[in-house]
């Protein structure tokens, strides 16, 4: 999702960071979680707490088929706009309408009420090429 310098690595306040253990990350700091034949898909509670204060979502992808890598919207915030990428390819269903009068969510809840974009993921997905919350950890140095 955006680029975090190892100045910024060193300054985690590890004790109140959340790695839930039933969904999949990117190194991108992306998360994917999947229910049944859809899934959701937000930012980790590590990048919103990096990037700090987020003002507003931008999502134009809905309706739109999108591979495994491509941007399917950007987070403001403060001092800077970071593209979000999809974790696995599929047709973006629907954005969170929430985060447009409550784009906090996404600081406040990442993986719960924070969610960006709901998607039908491809069938060919590959889930595995996404790290595991142990994986996760040890991208960002945990």
């Amino acid at each position: 999702m955006v680029y975090l310098p190892n100045a910024l690595l060193n300054n985690l306040k590890t004790n109140d960071m959340n790695f839930p253990e039933n969904i999949k990350y990117t190194s991108e700091h992306e998360w994917i979680r999947v229910e049944g034949d859809v899934a959701y898909i937000g930012i980790t509670d590590y990048a919103q707490d990096q990037l700090g204060d987020i003002v507003f979502v931008d999502i134009q992808t809905v309706g739109e088929t999108l591979k495994a890598g491509d941007v399917f919207g950007t987070i403001e915030v403060v001092k800077t706009i970071s593209d979000i990428f999809m974790p696995v390819g599929g047709e973006v269903l629907e954005q969170n309408e929430a985060l447009e009068d409550q784009p906090e969510l996404v600081n406040k809840d990442p993986y719960g009420e924070g969610w960006l974009i709901k998607i039908t993921p491809d069938p060919a997905a590959d889930y595995e090429a996404l790290l595991d919350a142990e994986g996760y950890k040890k991208l960002i140095n945990l």
